[in-house]
C-alpha cells in the first residue's frame, strides 16, 4: 500500500512539472529557456543581443558622453556681458581741454578725462551718463555701451572716447555647491580665461569624498547632466568650460549594479545582492567576480545575462526591431557564454553602467534535481503519516490496559485453549 501510494504521488508529480514546469517549484529567476522564449512576449517587450566583438565595439562607441555630449559648445565663455545689479565705472576722455567735461585749467594735469562716479546696473537694465541720459547696459558687452556713449555725446565733446569698465560683478555667476569643501560663487573672468569644470572645483576647496563616488552635475540653460568626477579627469573631453551662471552640484553616491540567480554572492549579508563599484568603471567579468562567481552546483555557465536600457540609435545598430519599443529607451538583455572561453575575454571589454543588473540562470539539472528531492520528500511524508495513523488504536488501546485483537493468518489453525 506505500508504494502504491509513492507511485502515485510520484506520477501527480509529474505532471505537476509537466503543465506548469518550475512554476511548480522554487526558483529565483527565469530559466535561460524562458529568457529566449518571453523575447516576443507581449507584456513588457525587451530584446536579446547575443554579446560579440562587433556588440561591444558599438557599445563603446556610443557610450555615454557625460557633459561634452549634452552641452557641444566647447568654447570658452564668450564677452561678459552686463546684467542687473552690476557695477560699473565709466571713464570719458576728450581730445583737448575746454570741452564738454574737461575744463580749460585741467591742462596742467596729465590726461584729459573724467571718471564718473560708480553705478549699479538699476532694475530696466540702464546706467545715466551726462549730457547721454540713460544707457542701455543690461545685456550688452561694455565695447556695445561704450560705442553708445560716444554716439550721443560725439557733437558736444571733443573728440569723445569711453572706456566702460565691470567694477563688481554680480551676474554671470558660477555657483559650485554640494560635496565641496567651500562651495562659493564667483564670477566667471570677463578676461575671458577660459575656466573649466575642474578649476571651478577646485576653487571650491576640492570634493570631500573618493573620486569614484563622486559625481558632478553641471545645470547650464535649463539643461542638466551627469557625470562620475573620474570620468572629468580621465577623460579630457567631458572637462568643458564654465559659462556664466553655470550651477555645479557636486554629490557622493556610490554606482552600484544588482546581481540575482546562480551567483555565490561572497562577502554579502543575507539575501544582500547589491554590490558597489569601488572604482570609476568595471567590466563584467569585474562584477560577475564581485558578486562570488558563478555557483558550480547551480549555475548554467552559457546563460549569464546583462539587463539594461539603451538609447534607440543604440538599439538599432545592434540590429533590434524597433517597430516594438515605443520609447527613447530600448530594454535589452545582453546575452554573454561562459562555456565558450571567448566569453571571459568578451566580459573583459563590456564596461558596467551604474544600476545594470546581471542575471545568471539555473542548470537544467537543478530542476530534475528539485523534482526527485520533491518527490522523495513526499514520499516519506506518506509512509510516515500511514504508520502514525495504523499506530493510533494500538497505542490508544496499550494506554487502557487492552490488547486489540489481532486479524487470524491462518484459517484453518486449531487454536486450543489450556484446560
Amino acid at each position: 500500500m506505500p508504494g502504491f501510494r509513492f507511485a502515485t504521488i510520484s506520477l501527480v508529480a509529474v505532471a505537476l512539472a509537466g503543465t506548469g514546469g518550475c512554476a511548480f517549484f522554487p526558483i529565483e529567476g527565469p530559466t535561460s529557456l524562458e529568457i529566449v522564449q518571453g523575447e516576443k512576449a507581449n507584456a513588457l517587450p525587451y530584446a536579446l543581443v547575443k554579446l560579440t566583438p562587433d556588440v561591444i565595439d558599438i557599445l563603446a562607441t556610443y557610450e555615454p558622453k557625460g557633459l561634452a555630449g549634452v552641452f557641444t559648445d566647447k568654447r570658452p565663455s564668450a564677452e561678459i556681458k552686463f546684467g542687473i545689479g552690476d557695477v560699473v565705472d565709466v571713464t570719458i576722455f576728450e581730445a583737448a581741454a575746454g570741452g564738454l567735461f574737461i575744463p580749460l585749467e585741467a591742462g596742467v594735469r596729465p590726461g584729459n578725462y573724467v571718471t564718473l562716479p560708480s553705478q549699479i546696473v538699476d532694475n530696466n537694465g540702464n546706467i545715466s551718463v551726462p549730457f547721454a541720459g540713460l544707457v542701455k547696459a543690461a545685456g550688452r558687452t561694455n565695447v556695445q555701451v561704450q560705442n553708445d556713449i560716444v554716439e550721443r555725446i560725439k557733437n558736444r565733446a571733443i573728440e569723445p572716447q569711453v572706456i566702460v569698465a565691470l567694477q563688481q560683478q554680480r551676474t554671470s555667476l558660477v555657483s559650485v555647491i554640494g560635496a565641496v569643501n567651500t562651495p562659493l560663487r564667483f564670477a566667471v573672468p570677463p578676461s575671458g580665461a577660459g575656466e573649466r569644470i575642474l578649476d571651478a572645483i577646485t576653487r571650491a576647496g576640492g570634493i570631500t569624498g573618493q573620486g569614484y563616488e563622486t559625481w558632478v552635475m553641471l545645470e547650464r540653460g535649463g539643461r542638466r547632466a551627469t557625470v562620475p568626477f573620474e570620468n572629468l579627469v580621465m577623460n579630457p573631453s567631458n572637462n568643458i568650460f564654465v559659462q556664466p551662471n553655470d550651477r555645479i552640484y557636486v554629490y557622493r553616491e556610490q554606482q552600484k549594479f544588482l546581481a540575482f540567480g546562480a551567483v555565490l554572492a561572497s562577502g554579502t549579508s543575507a539575501g544582500s545582492r547589491e554590490f558597489n563599484f569601488d572604482a570609476w568603471r568595471i567590466n563584467l567579468a569585474e562584477a560577475v567576480g564581485k558578486a562570488g562567481g558563478l555557483n558550480d552546483t547551480r549555475a548554467d555557465a552559457g546563460a549569464v545575462f546583462l539587463y539594461r536600457r539603451e538609447p534607440r540609435e543604440v538599439a538599432k545598430l545592434l540590429g533590434v526591431d524597433m517597430a516594438r519599443f515605443p520609447g527613447d529607451l530600448v530594454p535589452i538583455i545582453f546575452h554573454v557564454d561562459f562555456r565558450d572561453p571567448s566569453g571571459y575575454f568578451l566580459a573583459t571589454r563590456l564596461q558596467m553602467r551604474n544600476q545594470d543588473v546581471i542575471f545568471v540562470a539555473n542548470a537544467a539539472e537543478v530542476d530534475v534535481s528539485k523534482f526527485f528531492n520533491f518527490v522523495s520528500t513526499v514520499g516519506l511524508a506518506s509512509v510516515a503519516t500511514t504508520s502514525a495513523i495504523t499506530g493510533v488504536p494500538t497505542a490508544s488501546a496499550a494506554v487502557h490496559g487492552r490488547t486489540l485483537a489481532t486479524p487470524v493468518t491462518n484459517a484453518g489453525a486449531l487454536i486450543t485453549q489450556p484446560q
